[in-house]
């Protein structure tokens, strides 16, 4: 017998919905959202009713009934830190989430909405590999400042995926690759994946790493300090000048790299920079990657949107294809991704951990 799947991916600008038939797509949908809808929201968190009018009356003009399916996935949110796996969404991964300890990202509110779809149609609402991913070494972890701890926060379920479809390609386990893999996207993160496990990498959402198409990246500390107790900026301001108004919007006012692409072609020399000096910090911080593997890669691999980029792929090549042999696998598959781990779950192949 089929099973029926619901797969929920919130991201900062769009809302992607698709209904499964085990592991087949029967609808994919990405519904993206202008800068201005967004912004009317003053917290991120706020735009629950928004996002989840946008996916019931999507569902509706489909013609597709909620109670039909056999479960519900939605892409993990900032709960605490979890290993890979499946976990069922519950009120306590709900309040973490909400709590904001580990960040704030749209893919809680999406698990949000799954947990109350779940719970109205008595039906399991799960996620699987978590952003908060807790692979990291101990040597990972430290920041300088004992009371902050690094965190693994980034693209974890299209790391994994890519991982795995990589794996499938050259016909050599995950468990035996070393890998370090370049998300291109909204945010940005560069992970090094040593024989199975992401042992270490940048917080693609709060603050580490290269600059983004929306978010800052690494900062100057003391400068940041100096602006967050200057008085002129709320803690909220300054988390959105971090997240949401930093990187590509805050150079250019703009976060999609073909606006950018479009303004350099028209001779934009400033845009022309700016995209390049994201490629720099990028390229900068595969190569740190590659000191934390010890030199021993197997493969550099881009993936995420961005990474149908030619021109930022170019200039990111440029530097670091000395280091091992790269790979565009442009786009990402964490639908795909999450639907296959709804059905090994729903076929009892694999079982839900304990959150």
């Amino acid at each position: 017998m089929s099973k029926r799947i619901l797969v929920l991916n919130l991201g900062s600008t769009s809302t992607k919905i698709a209904i499964f038939e085990n592991t087949f797509p029967i609808i994919k949908e990405s519904i993206l959202h202008e800068v201005e809808a967004i912004k009317q929201f003053k917290h991120t968190m706020d735009q629950k009713n928004f996002r989840e009018d946008i996916i019931l009356d999507y569902l509706t003009h489909k013609g597709v009934n909620i109670e039909d399916f056999d479960c519900i996935i939605a892409r993990g949110g900032n709960c605490k830190p979890l290993s890979s796996g499946i976990y069922k969404i519950t009120e306590e991964m709900l309040d973490d989430i909400k709590s904001e300890r580990t960040g704030v990202h749209p893919a809680g509110i999406g698990c949000n909405i799954a947990y109350e779809l779940g719970q109205k149609y008595n039906i399991p609402a799960i996620i699987a590999d978590p952003p908060i991913n807790d692979e990291f070494i101990n040597l990972a972890k430290y920041s300088g400042i004992k009371e902050i701890e690094r965190i693994s926060s980034f693209h974890a379920t299209n790391h994994k995926a890519i991982s795995r479809k990589y794996s499938e390609l050259t016909g050599v386990k995950y468990e035996n690759l070393n890998l370090i893999i370049v998300h291109l996207g909204g945010g940005i993160s560069v992970v090094a994946h040593c024989k199975g496990r992401m042992i270490d990498g940048n917080n693609a959402l709060d603050g580490d790493g290269p600059f983004s198409a929306e978010r800052a990246g690494s900062v100057p500390v003391g400068d940041l300090i100096k602006m967050c107790c200057s008085g002129k900026y709320t803690m909220q301001e300054m988390l959105k000048k971090v997240t949401g108004n930093g990187g590509l919007m805050s150079y250019l006012g703009t976060s999609s790299g073909l606006q950018v692409e479009e303004r350099i072609k028209n001779g934009d020399e400033y845009a022309l920079e700016v995209y390049e000096a994201m490629a720099y910090q990028i390229s900068k911080e595969i190569g740190s990657a590659a000191t934390v593997l010890k030199g021993k890669v197997d493969a550099i691999i881009f993936t995420g949107n961005m990474a149908y980029s030619k021109l930022l792929t170019d200039f990111i090549k440029d530097r670091v294809q000395w280091i091992a042999t790269v790979v565009d696998m442009p786009g990402e598959d964490e639908m795909q991704s999450l639907a296959e781990s709804a059905y090994r779950f729903l076929i009892g192949e694999e079982t839900a951990k304990s959150y």
